[in-house]
């Protein structure tokens, strides 16, 4: 076991300095993270829409939006509750990271926001860069669980009040050209508001639909692959044997694609291909007990936020 002493030196001794950032850096961070809001608003616009007139999702409704919203520009106003959640939620998600980071000493970069104007939520998320090594598993595992978490308590509150602004249809006008998968935390605050109501039976609210995009970034974040957040958490508990496992858990996702979504097939050739290896931790130093209960908080959100069929 690495003394604390000792591992505090090593953190110390490879402590990177934080530079400041030019403006041209600063110039781009802004300028993704407002483009990304305004993509997800007109995303927004469309669920504002379609909860407003109690229809379901339909690929058109999106297209449909920018004619709409040349007839009325205020409307724009309507997609505000939805970006404004979804980008907490991001945000708070990367922040975690960032601010890990900078405890450690770690040099990484500003939130990098992903604009995305297509179906279905308005974004690709968001994402830090890492640029320099991790050298302790302690350092590791605390930068992985961090954005998770963080981005799970603004999650949380956000579903809390999506689903009770949401609203139920007894009889569904219609088949969604886009079905949104149920999470089981989802579920569980839908029974609570609406005991004994299907869910393809309730219309999310703006909210409830930015806090279930929360979930699904939440949900492959955690996932226990290569350099994903529960790839960092895995690594810090079972070192070396993380490059077998990871290997494991991208072969469940085969099956997955062929009997729920086959977007599972998407996530595991980009992780076999793109995010598989991980920087190998030299530290062989344990978990700690309260780092040890985090893990298994990890794996319950997972639990909760994980769902067969994501999108279909």
């Amino acid at each position: 076991m690495v003394p604390r002493s000792s591992t505090d030196a090593l953190r110390a001794s490879f402590s990177f300095p934080q530079d400041s950032i030019s403006s041209a850096r600063w110039a781009l961070h802004w300028t993704l993270f407002a483009l990304t809001f305004c993509t997800t608003t007109l995303v927004g616009v469309v669920f504002a829409l379609s909860f407003q007139a109690g229809q379901r999702l339909t690929f058109e409704q999106y297209f449909n939006v920018f004619s709409s919203l040349q007839t009325n520009p205020s409307l724009l106003l309507e997609g505000l509750p939805f970006s404004f959640t979804i980008m907490a939620i991001l945000l708070a998600h990367e922040l975690g990271h960032y601010f890990a980071c900078r405890y450690y000493g770690i040099d990484a970069s500003l939130p990098y926001f992903i604009p995305f104007p297509l179906p279905p939520l308005g974004t690709f998320g968001a994402f830090i860069r890492i640029r320099s090594p991790i050298y302790t598993r302690r350092a590791l595992f605390d930068v992985g669980i961090a954005g998770p978490l963080a981005g799970f308590l603004v999650l949380l509150p956000a579903l809390v009040v999506g689903v009770a602004l949401s609203k139920s249809v007894p009889s569904a006008p219609g088949q969604d050209e886009l079905v949104f998968g149920v999470p089981l935390i989802e579920r569980i605050f839908e029974l609570l508001r609406f005991s004994h109501v299907a869910s393809d039976h309730i219309l999310l609210h703006p909210v409830a639909r930015a806090a279930w995009a929360g979930t699904l970034a939440t949900a492959l974040n955690l996932l226990p692959i290569g350099q994903l957040d529960g790839g960092h958490i895995l690594y810090a508990f079972t070192g070396r044997r993380h490059k077998a496992l990871s290997r494991i858990f991208v072969l469940a996702l085969v099956p997955l694609g062929y009997f729920y979504s086959p977007s599972w097939w998407v996530w595991a050739a980009l992780l076999f291909f793109f995010a598989l290896r991980h920087p190998v931790i030299y530290d062989i130093a344990p978990l700690d007990t309260n780092r040890v209960t985090l893990g298994v908080i990890a794996l319950a959100i997972l639990l909760l936020t994980f769902t067969l069929t994501p999108l279909r």
